[in-house]
C-alpha cells in the first residue's frame, strides 16, 4: 500500500538530499499562499524541485479521511504537488485512499440496528413511511452516533436565526467530525434516506443544519466560495477528492468516468463541512447545489457555472 505523507515525510527529513529539495517546496507552498506571482526563475526551481523528489514516496503518498493528524498529512500532500493547484480549479489528483466501494454501501438497515440494540426493531417497524426518521431513530441507538450527531446539532443552532449568527466555522468542523468519526452506515444513511414526501424530504435537508453550515444571508459568488475553498488544506482536497470521483460522463451506466458511484457519494459527503458545503435545494426533490450564485461574474461566468454545474447538474452524482 501507498505510505502515508506523514511517514514519507519523516523518510523524506533524514536523507540530506530530500530534505533540501523537500524544504524548497516548502517555501514554494508558502509563496503560493501570498497574493504575490512567482517570478520565472523561482517558478522554474520549484518546478525542478518536484521533479527532483522523482521516485520519492513522498510524490506517491495519500492520507486517509479518518485518520490522526490529518491536517498535517495534507499539508504534506499539497507542499510536494503544489503545482497541481495552478489551474483554478483542476485538482485532478485526489489526495485521499479511495475506499469506497459499492457492496460496502449496500448496508442492511435492519441489521444494523438489532446488531446495536441486542433487541428486535419492532419501533422502527412504524418508521416505515419515513427513512429519514427510521435513519435518526437508528442513530439513537448507537452511543457514538447520537453523541457526534448532538454536538454539531447543538453547534449549529446556537445563535442561528438571531442577530449574532452562528459560529459557521465551529458548525462545520462538528459535521466533519460526524461524519469522519461516524461509521458510514449510519452517516451515509441519515444522509442519502429515501423520500416520498415533503416530510421526509424536509428532515432530510435539514440534516446539516442548512441555516448554519449552508446558507449565508445573501449568496455569495460561487468564485468567492471557491476562493475560501482553496485557501484551507482540507477543503481543497476534498474538493480534488469530488472532482476525481464525481467526474460525469455519459459513456458509463452509473453516469460516473470512475465507474463507482459509491466513491462519488463518499466524495460528497466529505463537501459537508467546508467552505463549499453542498445541499438539497427543496424538499420534494433530490437535487443538490451549492449556496451561491453565477450573477455578476463578468468575464468569469463560464468558469462560475462550471463549478456550479459539478453540484447541480452532475449525472454521476
Amino acid at each position: 500500500p501507498r505510505s502515508d505523507c506523514i511517514a514519507a515525510e519523516q523518510l523524506c527529513l533524514s536523507n540530506s538530499t530530500c530534505n533540501a529539495t523537500y524544504r524548497t517546496l516548502e517555501q514554494c507552498a508558502l509563496a503560493k499562499t501570498r497574493v504575490l506571482p512567482l517570478d520565472h526563475d523561482s517558478r522554474v526551481r520549484c518546478l525542478n524541485a518536484e521533479l527532483d523528489l522523482g521516485n520519492s514516496s513522498l510524490l506517491h503518498c495519500k492520507c486517509q479521511r479518518r485518520m490522526k493528524r490529518q491536517e498535517h498529512c495534507l499539508r504534506v500532500f499539497w507542499t510536494v504537488h503544489a503545482s497541481m493547484a495552478d489551474g483554478y480549479f483542476n485538482l485532478e489528483t485526489s489526495p485521499y485512499e479511495n475506499s469506497a466501494n459499492e457492496e460496502h454501501w449496500k448496508t442492511d438497515y435492519n441489521k444494523v440496528a438489532a446488531v446495536l440494540s441486542g433487541k428486535d426493531c419492532s419501533r422502527l417497524a412504524g418508521d416505515a413511511t419515513n427513512p429519514c426518521l427510521k435513519a435518526t431513530h437508528v442513530c439513537n441507538l448507537s452511543k457514538k452516533c447520537v453523541r457526534h450527531r448532538t454536538d454539531y446539532a447543538s453547534i449549529c443552532t446556537r445563535g442561528a436565526g438571531s442577530e449574532d449568527m452562528c459560529d459557521r466555522r465551529k458548525c462545520h468542523k462538528g459535521l466533519r467530525n460526524f461524519f469522519e468519526k461516524v461509521p458510514e452506515d449510519f452517516t451515509k444513511r441519515i444522509l442519502f434516506c429515501p423520500c416520498q414526501d415533503e416530510l421526509c424530504g424536509e428532515r432530510r435537508r435539514k440534516t446539516i443544519v442548512p441555516e448554519c453550515s449552508f446558507h449565508y444571508n445573501t449568496k455569495p459568488n460561487c468564485l468567492w466560495l471557491l476562493d475560501s475553498c482553496l485557501e484551507d488544506h482540507i477543503c481543497k482536497s476534498r474538493l480534488a477528492d469530488f472532482q476525481q470521483n464525481c467526474q460525469p460522463t455519459d459513456m458509463s451506466p452509473d453516469g460516473c468516468s470512475q465507474h463507482n458511484h459509491a466513491a462519488c457519494l463518499q466524495a460528497y459527503m466529505g463537501m459537508i463541512g467546508t467552505p463549499m458545503t453542498p445541499n438539497y435545494i427543496s424538499n420534494s426533490s433530490v437535487d443538490i447545489s451549492l449556496w451561491c450564485t453565477c450573477e455578476s461574474s463578468g468575464n468569469q461566468k463560464e468558469k462560475c457555472d462550471q463549478i456550479l454545474g459539478m453540484f447541480e447538474s452532475n449525472k454521476c452524482l
